[in-house]
């Protein structure tokens, strides 16, 4: 079974740069209730990335000379036409669950139907050949390929998918014993994608029908609902109405490979309960006061975000947990309303100025000499902040904090963090001094801050700034100091932001910025990939050279070294 899938994977992938053209007819072939789909422009992606490119690769290279490679991967591998695949059509995959788990589809269109027949005849090593009502097809579990002279359909079971859903039933039963799964008729599963009515497939998903009018890669479409489903039916998820937060919710995400960074464009769709609360209650934007106060040299990470407090009593209502959460809060001596008035609805948190020092851990086991050994701990300033809306409100969550807390919480002087406010902001950071910068103001203009300006949440993380906290580390070994030199000529930084609610949905962009800004991010990619297995080949030949001077009992200078890490550039 994973022999197939992991060839049915292959196929998938040298075919996947080589394909598209959007339609509405797309979703004809995809049942309506699918949980997760992806649609590749395979065109987009062979121009960003040649075949012939990625067969340079020695990933691909080594994959290729394997002696036990089949001949009928061999020989897509070489040529993805061989297949008999219109590498200029669109591909889609998509997971369905059911009730004996689910399946697995890839599909797309075919070019040349007898290259197709014969290649698929080898890669099923001769399965069941069958034909219904036009429909040809060659089975051989866990696998079923159905086509047409213009469609294939590439079915694979996975029953697995069902695991999850049979976890949530144990937790209810007292038993563990779950009913055997009763085995696919994988044939007649195919068949039925074929035969899909258009009322019941993606061609009549009117979301579905504008993500792929969004120019784009790779399109991406999870339905939360679809996906939760098994584990909804747990009486203690029904009690607390969790399904309200499932129920009609979907992501939309578009990938692109652009030059200098890969851009994911995301739109999510929630049901009509949680959308009135979301539209009520949002419509706010990331303080950028609060974003320039920020105190530390090389910001590592930073998260800040904006909502409307009351949004948060309607949110417990809906899940029929206000009463709880009000019982807990009075105890602790404040109640929802004193929590709602405390804050105004700005949060911020960040880390800057990252180092690794060198700290010693003292040992000492019975009967043996205490000793110490040297580690490398991290260190790093952190800030938390709030903004402050009624003082008296927020003076009572304070002093409710300090309640909840050790005695050392109480006296700001023994904490081992440190806290204070000014009346505007409330501030907690690793010491006094930064408090006190972050209440001052140091009214730093950072170069991310324009790019996350005007959204209700945005998020930085500083990848270079991570990357050469751990430059010492990997100088200490041949093969880390490779895949960090890579590293660190390859990634720049990642930008989040988003929280307008347009057209129905939620919006959200996620930004991974590389250092080079002139080439593609795919090609960048295959690039860093290719380093990558280069270090992989040799450290595995190190690694059998070692293992056969142990077996032989040989010494380290029997051995002819393989290629020296140092020749890899």
């Amino acid at each position: 079974m994973q022999t197939h899938f992991r060839n049915l994977l292959v196929v998938a992938t040298v075919i996947l740069f080589t394909s598209c053209t959007q339609s509405n007819t797309l979703g004809k072939l995809i049942p309506k209730e699918a949980a997760i789909v992806v649609h590749i422009n395979g065109q987009s992606l062979s121009a960003k990335l040649p075949w012939e490119e990625i067969k340079q690769n020695p990933l691909f290279q080594q994959a290729y000379s394997d002696s036990a490679l089949p001949v009928a991967m061999r020989i897509i591998l070489n040529n993805p036409d061989s297949a008999g695949i219109n590498t200029k059509g669109d591909l889609i995959f998509f997971a369905q669950k059911d009730s004996i788990g689910g399946y697995i589809v890839f599909e797309g269109t075919v070019k040349d139907e007898n290259l197709f027949k014969n290649f698929n005849k080898q890669f099923t090593e001769n399965g069941i050949v069958t034909e219904k009502e036009g429909v040809n097809f060659i089975s051989k579990l866990p696998l079923c390929i159905g086509f047409t002279k213009d469609k294939f359909v590439y079915l694979f079971d996975a029953p697995q998918m069902n695991q999850l859903d049979a976890l949530s039933k144990r937790m209810q039963q007292d038993s563990i014993d779950i009913a055997p799964i009763k085995p696919r008729d994988i044939t007649a599963a195919c068949n039925a994608i074929f035969t899909l009515k258009e009322d019941n497939s993606f061609a009549r998903n009117d979301k579905f029908s504008k993500l792929l009018k969004e120019s784009g890669d790779i399109h991406f479409w999870i339905n939360t609902e679809e996906l939760s489903k098994g584990a909804l039916s747990n009486p203690m998820m029904a009690m607390v109405n969790m399904d309200k937060f499932y129920k009609g919710s979907a992501t939309t995400a578009t990938l692109n490979f652009d030059n200098g960074k890969i851009t994911v464009n995301a739109k999510s769709y929630i049901g009509e309960e949680l959308t009135t609360i979301y539209k009520k209650y949002s419509g706010g934007k990331i303080s950028e006061d609060m974003v320039k106060r920020m105190p530390g040299k090389d910001i590592v990470g930073l998260l800040a975000l904006n909502f409307k407090p009351e949004g948060i009593r309607e949110i417990l209502k809906m899940t029929n947990l206000d009463g709880l959460a009000n019982m807990g809060l009075t105890y602790v001596g404040f109640t929802m309303d004193d929590f709602i008035k405390a804050n105004k609805g700005d949060i911020l948190f960040g880390v800057s100025d990252l180092i690794l020092k060198t700290d010693s851990v003292k040992y000492n086991f019975k009967d043996q000499d205490e000793f110490y050994s040297a580690r490398e701990k991290p260190e790093f300033n952190f800030v938390f902040a709030t903004s402050i809306g009624d003082k008296d409100a927020f003076n009572k969550l304070i002093n409710a904090g300090k309640k909840l807390g050790s005695k050392q919480l109480s006296d700001s002087s023994k904490a081992p963090f440190a806290y204070n406010s000014n009346g505007t902001y409330f501030t907690i950071a690793n010491n006094k001094q930064n408090v006190d910068k972050y209440l001052t103001g140091t009214n730093t203009n950072f170069d991310f801050i324009n790019k996350i300006n005007g959204q209700a949440f945005g998020a930085y993380l500083n990848l270079q700034v991570l990357l050469k906290t751990f430059e010492k580390q990997a100088a200490k070994d041949s093969s880390a100091k490779i895949v960090y030199d890579a590293s660190l000529k390859l990634w720049d930084n990642i930008l989040i932001k988003g929280g307008d609610f347009t057209d129905g949905g939620i919006t959200q962009t996620v930004e991974i910025n590389l250092l080079d800004k002139t080439t593609n991010s795919l090609k960048q990619l295959n690039q860093y990939a290719a380093k990558l297995s280069e270090v992989y080949k040799a450290e595995k030949a190190k690694d059998k050279a070692q293992m056969a001077a142990f077996e032989n009992n040989l010494t380290p200078e029997d051995i002819v070294a393989p290629t020296p890490l140092s020749k890899i550039k």
